[in-house]
């Protein structure tokens, strides 16, 4: 069982992925049951080599009391689809928060941060899918496994709705529950990949009845949510948030991989977005970061405040901050007080 952070890697470089470490404590606190077959750094058995090809956990848990620990915000590597068997949890994506009630069905794409639990989860027995279809951002094109054998034109429906759709928390028909069930009795009864079989026919029918469901409820389509434009989009918004990404010495070839885009393309839409460069909008998101500091922090000193938001020198900082705000940073605060 690990007990590392799970990552996965965009561009040759690694990200945060789920946290699980709070399940995992609970765990071994014997609060919670846990059952799962995995890959990399989720908790849980691991998954036979050629076992289930692009899997990355499935698995549930099982717990009976409140408890006092949640998953807080996180992304996966792939498309992870949950299904709330018994009791209910509270479920953040984006600027919603909802409870979850038995027969509830969500579905996150890996650019999409999400929570479980608010901050504690309750009572609630959980299903979890993280299939990797090979994307990090929305206008990559995904490949299923080879062992997914829906109809091509079943398949192709599928993953328009999922890519020109974000809604996330859908009610499962009643057979889906029946399908949940069977896939975490194969997950506990597997020894050394004995339910591989089992689990892919599950999988298929899992993915067969959300195609279906999708369907039913006809979701409102929009292509415009696997554009370039909305990739570099989200990517700015990792800038101005993510204090990790923000202070990253990304040159603007990186920052045009990390979009899956060639440098002069991504430099004009960077341009028509924020009507800054690539590298001029990232130093005004760390001018951003350094102004809440110098109101928030006023014993932190300058030098501290400048190397903690990614500027090399303070010097440097100084007349970066000068050149956005109009005046120094001393005085800046000073004005602040």
């Amino acid at each position: 069982m690990s007990r590392h952070v799970a990552i996965f890697t965009d561009h040759s470089k690694r990200f945060l992925a789920d946290t699980c470490e709070p399940l995992v404590a609970a765990r071994d606190r014997g609060e919670v049951r846990l059952e799962a077959l995995v890959r990399g750094n989720y908790p849980g058995r691991a998954l036979p080599r050629g076992m289930l090809p692009g899997v990355c956990s499935v698995g549930f848990w099982d717990a009976l009391h409140p408890q006092k620990w949640g998953l807080d915000w996180h992304r996966n590597e792939g498309i992870e689809i949950t299904f709330l068997e018994r009791g209910s949890l509270s479920f953040g994506i984006a600027a919603e928060n909802m409870e979850l009630t038995p027969g509830s069905l969500t579905v996150t794409r890996p650019w999409q941060p999400h929570r479980v639990g608010n901050p504690h989860i309750g009572p609630s027995r959980l299903h979890w899918l993280i299939l990797d279809v090979g994307v990090r951002r929305p206008n990559q094109p995904w490949r299923w496994p080879s062992w997914l054998v829906l109809a091509p034109d079943d398949l192709r429906r599928l993953t328009e709705m999922l890519r020109h759709n974000e809604h996330s928390v859908w009610p499962a028909v009643p057979e889906m529950r029946r399908c949940w069930e069977a896939i975490g009795r194969a997950v506990e009864e597997d020894v050394a990949g004995s339910s591989d079989s089992r689990l892919r026919v599950r999988i298929n029918e899992l993915f067969l009845m959300l195609a279906e469901t999708l369907t039913r409820c006809k979701p409102k389509l929009d292509p415009s949510l696997t554009s370039a434009e909305r990739t570099v989009g989200l990517f700015l918004t990792e800038l101005r948030q993510n204090e990790a990404q923000r202070n990253h010495a990304w040159t603007l070839e990186e920052m045009a991989a990390r979009c899956g885009l060639g440098v002069t393309h991504f430099v004009r839409l960077c341009h028509d977005i924020t009507n800054r460069t690539p590298a001029r909008y990232r130093r005004w998101c760390r001018i951003g970061a350094a102004r809440d500091l110098l109101q928030q922090e006023p014993r932190l000193s300058i030098t501290d405040i400048a190397l903690s938001c990614g500027f090399s020198t303070a010097q440097y900082f100084a007349t970066a901050f000068r050149r956005e705000v109009g005046m120094s940073p001393a005085d800046f605060r000073d004005a602040q007080r």
